[in-house]
């Protein structure tokens, strides 16, 4: 194969995974004159339709598809190799990508990335907030950080903060002419702020469990959010009941801005956990971020 065949391939793949001339040549550093030139050559050079196009959208062919899938665990499998390479350097470098939430991001992720990037300087570090379950190899993450009770079987989870609690809020003003609610149920006749799910769009039912049972309560209220920080601002301005995470609301409750309810419902579970396919081969930049991240309970 001549070394120019090889860069058509890379921008076929580039087009057909962005479904667009534009982003593709963004990305790519060319021009979408260019790179829809490239994309012609190769499939006249295949004698195949590799792309549909019309005015608003770019999709693979079937015969596309079948080069998609070819292509991509081929180059995914040289950037791996490539990136391996630098463990021959004196120090680790190379870029990690890794999908997580902004809670996630922030509280378990962020401090021990910045002392990392301190520390290694040929290391880059991309977070891509999002709450989603985002598929890490349609996504091209290295790995992601979610909550230990939501991982996939397939994947290699390592723990990297301690056990976590959602706790249900709301401020003194707001129980001022309301009844404490001492059971789930008892939320029935209160406002709550509800989280609405990116992944499903489904409102989340808040989940209580006491003495081993589970009790699943979807509340009613006049907020729904999907951004777990607006939720600890309504809960603050007296809107209603909130459920966030304790860390979250642990200067407010300790200082009397807000109250905790039916905290006995509201055991701790499984803290956030840096996951990863069983299969990917680990670069030492990556080797070295995960243990940097692993945690050690004292």
């Amino acid at each position: 194969m001549r070394r120019d065949e090889l860069g058509d391939l890379a921008a076929f793949l580039a087009v057909a995974e962005a479904r667009n001339f534009t982003r593709a040549a963004a990305q790519l550093g060319v021009s979408q004159s260019a790179l829809s030139h490239t994309v012609r050559r190769l499939e006249a050079r295949l004698g195949l339709r590799l792309l549909v196009r019309t005015t608003r959208s770019v999709a693979p062919t079937e015969a596309g598809e079948r080069l998609m899938q070819t292509l991509r665990p081929a180059f995914d499998g040289i950037e791996a190799r490539i990136d391996a390479l630098s463990d021959l350097r004196d120090r680790p470098s190379g870029t990690i990508r890794i999908t997580c939430g902004d809670h996630a991001a922030r509280t378990a992720l962020w401090p021990v990335v910045e002392r990392l990037l301190h520390e290694n300087p040929d290391v880059c570090v991309e977070l891509a907030t999002d709450y989603r379950m985002v598929d890490l190899a349609e996504g091209r993450f290295d790995a992601g950080v979610r909550l230990g009770e939501h991982l996939g079987k397939d994947m290699i989870a390592v723990p990297i903060g301690p056990e976590v609690r959602l706790v249900a809020v709301a401020t003194p003003g707001y129980f001022a002419h309301r009844p404490i609610p001492r059971h789930p149920d008892d939320l029935a006749a209160h406002r709550c702020v509800n989280l609405r799910l990116p992944t499903r769009g489904a409102i989340y039912p808040w989940e209580f469990e006491k003495d081993g049972r589970e009790l699943n309560v979807r509340v009613e209220g006049p907020l729904v959010l999907n951004d777990m920080n607006l939720i600890m601002d309504a809960a603050m301005s007296g809107l209603g009941i909130a459920r966030v995470m304790e860390d979250q609301a642990a200067e407010a409750l300790a200082d009397g801005r807000l109250i905790e309810v039916l905290a006995d419902w509201s055991p701790p579970f499984p803290g956030y956990h840096l996951y990863y396919p069983s299969r990917r081969q680990p670069t030492p930049a990556f080797a070295l971020l995960v243990e940097a991240l692993r945690y050690r309970p004292d």
